[in-house]
């Protein structure tokens, strides 16, 4: 318990605790959307965009994050376009932006010099280092994700089975599918700073598939995804700064070990 008290005496271990715990949040409530409509990829592609987006800030010694979120959702919307117009299915519109973003980003550090310790913090995550001002953004954006999910919950519920359905009852299905999108690249970009550019797919992503594993109808999914999340990030958290161990790996691992467990429980249970 004392170890446990002196945690919380540092001021970063709250600020990266309460950060990670919103953000969390935020990737496991969209990333139910993203699973069941079966575009949960997206995430994956929109993080080596941030790569590249935020390697661009740090060459032109501008704030990563907040030239990262423009740029990112702008390569949402360009996935988007593709998939509709191009004739390509939208994991091949994701792989197509993932490579061009990673070549990007590649060329951008071997042009400059200084920051590649930095970049590395983007890469793999850390949460720990997380800023007073990156805090409360994450903050405010979190909430926006999770306020959006509580208003338009029987719309994107309707939405996530059936489009077709969807529209016939009223639902305005583009106008969700773009907002599901540009929040999707907000919290992708907030979540590189907890789990890094390569791990952040796996945080929206395996809290989801776990819940779905568990649950009983779309609500409890959505519930159990969040509390899955914030659990990882929490115990993640704690764990890395007790051991001295990498943060972002240690979360996504418990989120592996609670996938199994849950994975493993249901085919018990049959």
């Amino acid at each position: 318990m004392e170890y446990f008290l002196e945690m919380f005496s540092y001021d970063f271990m709250r600020n990266a605790l309460i950060a990670g715990g919103f953000v969390s949040i935020s990737c496991a409530v969209i990333g139910v959307f993203l699973v069941l409509r079966k575009f949960s990829m997206i995430g994956d592609g929109l993080a080596h965009t941030s790569l590249a987006t935020i390697a661009l800030g740090m060459f032109l010694g501008v704030s990563p994050i907040g030239i990262s979120i423009p740029l990112v959702i702008a390569a949402s919307f360009f996935i988007m376009r593709l998939s509709q117009k191009a004739t390509l299915w939208g994991d091949s519109a994701i792989g197509f932006v993932s490579a061009a973003a990673v070549a990007a980003a590649v060329m951008i550090v071997s042009l400059s010099n200084g920051f590649n310790t930095d970049l590395y913090g983007y890469l793999f995550g850390n949460i720990l280092s997380i800023s007073v001002g990156e805090l409360w953004i994450s903050v405010m954006l979190s909430l926006v994700v999770i306020v959006f999910a509580v208003i338009f919950y029987r719309d994107l519920f309707a939405l996530s089975f059936d489009d077709d359905f969807a529209k016939v009852i009223g639902v305005k299905a583009d106008i969700l599918n773009t907002a599901i999108i540009v929040l999707t690249a907000v919290t992708v970009v907030l979540g590189v700073r907890v789990v890094g550019t390569m791990l952040i797919s796996s945080l929206i992503i395996i809290p989801a598939i776990t819940a779905l594993q568990i649950s009983k109808n779309f609500k409890q999914t959505i519930i159990f995804s969040a509390l899955i999340a914030m659990f990882s990030v929490i115990v993640g958290i704690s764990l890395s700064f007790f051991l001295d161990i990498p943060t972002g790996a240690t979360i996504v691992l418990i989120n592996v070990l609670l996938f199994l467990i849950a994975f493993s429980a249901k085919l018990l249970g049959k």
